[in-house]
């Protein structure tokens, strides 16, 4: 018996490894996923950035450099375009039988994103299984037998840990966009994974690291890196890898840098400009940011990666005195090295937040077996009583908008959806029944069963987040729609253009935004110049500012077109025609 047996924190029984059947995991992802993915415009500003550039690779074979018209998009990387524009390829000939070329091009660009996610659940399953069967972790043997199999124990963690994932607040709505989010998550999991395996067949578990690393310098640059690159640095220095073991990260290091100088020498050879501006957005990215800015971030961070967090932290000190072993050191220095560049980037947001949510995720599940019963059935309740909460008031909302009960929630929607004319779907009502009955029905069982496996409180966390996704994808995703898309302004702007703009003019903009330039080359592949002597000027400013007459040009412009989106109350779209 190990002397990690003899002293560890884990504390279980055989029958709270009860296998979690898979066919449950496999239709609790797929509806997460499906959900709010598909029938809707790509929406401001992550969503139509991406789409954007996937378009362009596809329509302008710009495939080595990503690019928004004529305009260089030297952020991030060019790996989500790539993927994307790949499936807009692949498969938009064949959505086209069914529907228009925009939305067979819109279909198809989202579905490399049903991918990213499988590989996010499949990495930190499968890295957890690696960490959780091995001696270091296992629960304390019981005096008269009655432990779990290291395997069924394992499978348990990896279960909890796969949970934890879905029941993540934060990622569920940037998971569902065309953008680097969901494929920074997947390589995130699969450098897990790769660490993870490094203990058992090293050269293996080095080619996955070293794809993992390549894949984030491609997808989220230098920042996407760090995280990764600190890991390796605390493994070179650590116990828990061997001297052979070590030599093998030169394969990591050799293969990441060589997938990425295999994109960026010819790309500095083609566009020096373009990769000038890819590395000064890099370097300009990293700094220390002020205090306010820095607690603002730590803010939503509580809320992004809720509930892991709590439980993530509840393992570090669990585990205290086994930080050097595997199943906490791996996830640990991946956590401390994601949380130190967040701290290290000016205007850290979602994909920064992204880096902590798979770390998280597997300290949390190791965390598990070291609760007391109280504790867990109090994250049950907490789970039932604010999930309940939250499809209440998703109904309720919904009551309000179409049936004008109650009069002030009614007010506060319409007040945002100027214009907007709801219209009941019963298919879309059904439905949103049916899964509510489906929520019921699941904390039903959980109240009369009362279930020893350890898994019990996260499928009730993971499958009410996922029923209310569900919910409001069924009952306000056409609302919603209309609120956050620049589809029907694109339309209106490119009539205008055909009636304004005579053969050879040109037209230019000022103070557009970077969502709003991707969104009318998304819906309409309008694109502008940088002609400064361009007599036709598109401007974006506000409502306020037309009001006051302190627009731009006031002078000497004639307004030829305006437009906005019908729910926008600040954002204004003007077409300008100087007349000197």
């Amino acid at each position: 018996m190990s002397s990690y047996q003899q002293t560890t924190p884990a504390r279980l029984t055989e029958p709270a490894t009860r296998k979690l059947p898979r066919i449950a995991l496999l239709i609790v992802g797929a509806l997460y996923i499906f959900a709010g993915l598909f029938f809707r415009d790509p929406w401001k500003t992550n969503d139509l950035t991406g789409m954007a550039t996937m378009m362009d690779a596809y329509r302008e074979s710009a495939w080595l450099l990503p690019q928004i018209g004529n305009f260089a998009f030297a952020q991030e990387g060019p790996l989500t375009t790539w993927m994307g524009a790949l499936s807009i390829g692949l498969f938009s000939p064949l959505f086209g039988v069914f529907t228009d070329p925009l939305t067979a091009q819109i279909t198809a660009a989202r579905l490399p994103t049903i991918l990213y996610f499988f590989l996010l659940l499949w990495g930190v399953w499968h890295g957890t299984y690696l960490l959780a069967r091995r001696p270091e972790c296992q629960p304390l043997p019981l005096p008269f037998g009655g432990e779990p199999h290291p395997r069924d124990y394992g499978r348990m963690l990896a279960d909890v840990a796969f949970l934890f994932i879905l029941a993540t607040i934060g990622i569920i709505i940037p998971i569902h966009e065309t953008s680097s989010f969901p494929l920074l998550l997947a390589l995130f999991s699969i450098a897990f994974y790769g660490l993870a395996r490094m203990l058992d067949h090293p050269v293996q578990g080095s080619i996955i690291l070293g794809l993992a690393l390549a894949g984030s310098l491609l997808t989220h640059g230098f920042i996407g890196a760090t995280p990764i690159l600190f890991m390796v640095a605390c493994a070179l220095v650590s116990r828990v890898f061997t001297s052979h073991d070590k030599l093998t990260f030169l394969i990591t290091l050799f293969l990441g840098a060589g997938c990425f100088l295999a994109w960026f020498i010819p790309a500095q050879a083609t566009n020096p400009y373009w990769t000038s501006s890819w590395l000064h957005w890099n370097y300009s990215s990293f700094g220390f940011s002020n205090p306010q800015l820095f607690l603002k971030s730590l803010r939503d961070l509580l809320w992004f990666t809720w509930p892991t967090w709590p439980f993530a932290l509840i393992a570090l000190w669990n585990w205290r005195k086994w930080l050097r072993a595997p199943h906490i050191f791996i996830p640990g220095t991946m956590a401390l090295g994601s949380f130190l560049t967040i701290a290290l980037v000016k205007d850290a947001f979602e994909p920064e937040y992204a880096m902590l949510t798979v770390p998280f995720a597997v300290l949390a599940a190791m965390s598990i077996p070291t609760l007391r019963r109280n504790i867990i059935n109090t994250q049950d309740w907490f789970s039932i009583m604010i999930l309940s909460l939250s499809m209440i008031t998703v109904w309720l909302g919904w009551i309000a908008l179409h049936f004008g009960w109650p009069q002030q929630i009614n007010h506060n929607i319409t007040r945002l959806l100027t214009g907007y004319e709801p219209r009941i779907s019963p298919l879309a009502l059904l439905a949103a029944i049916v899964v509510s009955i489906l929520w019921y029905s699941m904390v039903s069982w959980r109240l009369r069963i009362n279930p020893q496996a350890l898994w019990r409180g996260l499928i009730l966390s993971a499958a009410g987040l996922t029923c209310t996704w569900i919910l409001l994808a069924l009952l306000w995703l056409p609302s919603i729609n209309y609120n956050r898309s620049y589809k029907q302004v694109s339309q209106e702007l490119e009539q205008a253009l055909e009636t304004h703009v005579k053969p050879g003019e040109c037209v230019r903009e000022q103070g557009l935004g970077m969502g709003q330039r991707a969104a009318l080359r998304v819906f309409e592949n309008i694109t502008f110049t940088y002609d400064t002597t361009c007599k036709l000027v598109l401007l974006q400013t506000t409502r306020q500012h037309l009001k006051e007459r302190t627009l731009p040009y006031a002078d000497n412009a004639r307004i030829l077109w305006q437009g906005s989106r019908k729910s926008e109350r600040h954002e204004i779209f003007l077409l300008l025609h100087l007349d000197k």
